[in-house]
C-alpha cells in the first residue's frame, strides 16, 4: 500500500468513526471500508505465508525442506541453506530471507525482485511475473517471521572450491 493510499485509508477509517460517534448512520460502504481497514496487515501476511508455501520458496531457502516434504516447523523457515547449487554460473546459496528484508525496505525489495536479474536457481522469471501486491505480501510475511539464524555461505565464482555439499547441474545444451 503506497503513502497515499494509507493517508486515504486512514482518513476514511476517521470519518466513518468519527460520523458514528457523533450518531449518524455511516452507509454501509463506508463501514466496509472500515471495517477491511481494520485487517490488512493480517490479510497480507496470510497472502505472503501461502505464496511462500505455494511457489517453493521453502524448497531452497529453508534447510531441509525439500528433502523432509515440507517438515520443517514455520518457525525455521525462509532461514537460508548452506546446500550448494553449482553449475557454469558457479555456486549459489539460498539467502536467509529473514535477515534479507531487514536490509531493505519494501519499496526497495519490489524493485528488486522486478529488475535483478538471478543467478540459478532462483526462478527470476517467475518471481518478475508476481504482481507488486503479491511481492509486498511476501515481504511482510518474512518480515513478520522475526530475524532467525545466519547468514548463508556466500556465492563463489566458477572453479573456485566451495565447502560443504553442493546439487550439480550440468551444462546446458548447445
Amino acid at each position: 500500500m503506497t503513502p497515499k493510499h494509507r493517508i486515504a485509508l486512514a482518513a476514511t477509517v476517521a470519518a466513518v468513526a468519527l460520523l458514528g460517534a457523533l450518531g449518524y448512520v455511516v452507509p454501509p460502504v463506508l463501514a466496509v471500508t472500515a471495517q477491511a481497514a481494520a485487517r490488512p496487515a493480517a490479510d497480507t501476511i496470510a497472502r505472503g505465508r501461502y505464496l511462500i508455501r505455494t511457489s517453493g520458496c521453502n524448497d531452497c531457502h529453508t534447510a531441509g525442506f525439500a528433502m523432509s516434504d515440507g517438515k520443517v516447523p514455520e518457525k525455521d523457515w525462509l532461514t537460508g541453506d548452506a546446500l550448494g547449487w553449482q553449475g557454469p554460473w558457479g555456486t549459489t546459496y539460498a539467502p536467509n530471507l529473514r535477515l534479507y528484508f531487514r536490509t531493505l525496505d519494501e519499496d526497495s525489495w519490489v524493485k528488486v525482485a522486478k529488475a535483478r536479474e538471478f543467478r540459478p536457481p532462483m526462478p527470476g522469471p517467475s518471481l518478475r511475473a508476481m504482481t507488486d501486491d503479491d511481492l509486498r505480501a511476501i515481504y511482510r510475511y518474512a518480515r513478520a517471521l522475526g530475524p532467525a539464524g545466519g547468514a548463508a555461505p556466500a556465492y563463489t565464482p566458477p572453479g573456485q572450491k566451495v565447502a560443504g555439499p553442493v546439487v550439480v547441474f550440468p551444462a546446458p545444451p548447445k
